[in-house]
């Protein structure tokens, strides 16, 4: 059993065996990184799960390493909030394919070089496949809860339908039960980006590094990852939010350039947003985590019924939707409902409004504070 860390701490997991695949493959070797809040207690039962999205990590109320900016959710966990480190033990681990300590392309494989296109493709229910292993090594059979927004809310529900008596609670925020074309298709767009970007050399760019605009050390193709993670970007907002942040507000000019220059500011927010983006994720990992996510088909992985994903389920669930989330709109989230409805589960639904879009989960709405702390207590 590995060693539980008390209170925040980084620490990784280094499995002692393959994890096997959905594709049929298997992952080797396995290092699951995580970090960790509050104290497990004796009876191993006050753990919650929190999920991150694609772009996250485990760094879920901790300063970004990288960065240096405060937790992704860091509003959200921590003592007297609404996952309340006082009572709960919160446990955040980087899903398998990824760039921040957990097994992806740039790590290395048994031979001594980076995985790159040799990382087996994985899903979802493999990212869950390993976050189980997590507890197991930590001696925690049930969980409190587990929680997850957008990706996050995937791996929530992933794990509620394929490993039913490990979580007692299953919050799922912003969230669906399988890619629609629409979400494939943006998915499709930044990879493609990526692939064409010269740097991206077939996945092979750990070994080659070229020297940045600032001085510093670039490595793989950045201008096709930063213009992937803008179109993603746009996904994540709404028509409202970018109208009233931006409108057709010129950026630093009173004038329009006649020119292909950054003259709105929300093409400026934009490729900044790109940019910044490329210092700390990797455009392999990218490719990886969006073909999981299109791959995400819940009803598919259980004879082609979402009533029977959830069947026996023993679990209560809490589903939030947002009004202005075009990505994963409540007709997702209702959907869902309709389902654990139907085998009798427990559940409840709530949409929330918010100017924000999808990335309201992420953003202050105090609806969405008081819903999660209502549905932990």
């Amino acid at each position: 059993m590995a060693r539980v860390p008390q209170h925040s701490s980084s620490e990784v997991l280094d499995l002692d065996q393959p994890l096997p695949l959905d594709s049929g493959r298997v992952l080797w070797p396995v290092r699951i990184a995580y970090q960790s809040y509050g104290t497990l207690n004796a009876a191993r039962n006050n753990a919650i799960l929190v999920c991150h999205a694609l772009t996250g990590d485990q760094h879920v109320a901790s300063p970004h390493p990288r960065t240096g900016k405060p937790g992704w959710w860091d509003r959200m966990v921590g003592p007297g909030k609404p996952i309340d480190t006082s009572r709960f033990f919160v446990l955040c681990a980087n899903v398998i394919g990824s760039c921040m300590g957990s097994s992806g392309p740039a790590d290395l494989a048994e031979d001594g070089q980076p995985f790159a296109m040799r990382f087996p493709v994985i899903t979802i229910r493999d990212m869950v496949r390993a976050q189980i292993a997590l507890l197991d090594a930590l001696g925690i059979e049930r969980l409190h809860g587990v929680i997850g927004g957008s990706m996050g809310g995937m791996q929530a529900l992933s794990l509620a339908a394929n490993y039913k008596n490990r979580a007692g609670a299953v919050l799922v925020i912003a969230s669906t039960s399988r890619h629609s074309a629409q979400n494939i298709a943006f998915h499709e767009l930044g990879r493609q980006a990526i692939m064409a970007d010269p740097g991206w050399q077939a996945g092979d760019y750990y070994s080659s590094a070229v020297t940045s605009e600032n001085g510093g050390t670039r490595k793989g193709p950045d201008a096709g990852l930063a213009v992937a993670r803008m179109a993603a970007h746009i996904t994540y907002l709404s028509e409202q939010g970018l109208t009233e942040k931006f409108g057709r507000r010129l950026q630093d000019r009173d004038a329009k350039t006649f020119g292909f220059d950054a003259d709105f500011q929300v093409e400026s927010y934009l490729r900044y947003q790109g940019l910044a983006f490329t210092d700390r994720f990797d455009a392999n990992s990218y490719l990886y985590i969006t073909r999981a996510m299109d791959y995400f088909d819940l009803a598919e992985e259980h004879g082609g019924s979402l009533t029977h994903a959830f069947a026996s389920t023993p679990a209560r669930f809490c589903l939030v939707s947002f009004d202005t989330d075009w990505l994963y709109p409540t007709s997702e989230s209702r959907r869902i409902a309709h389902a654990l409805n139907a085998v009798g589960a427990p559940v409840s639904f709530v949409e929330l409004s918010a100017p924000f879009g999808h990335d309201s989960f992420l953003l202050d709405v105090p609806a969405l504070d008081r819903m999660v702390r209502g549905f932990l207590q």
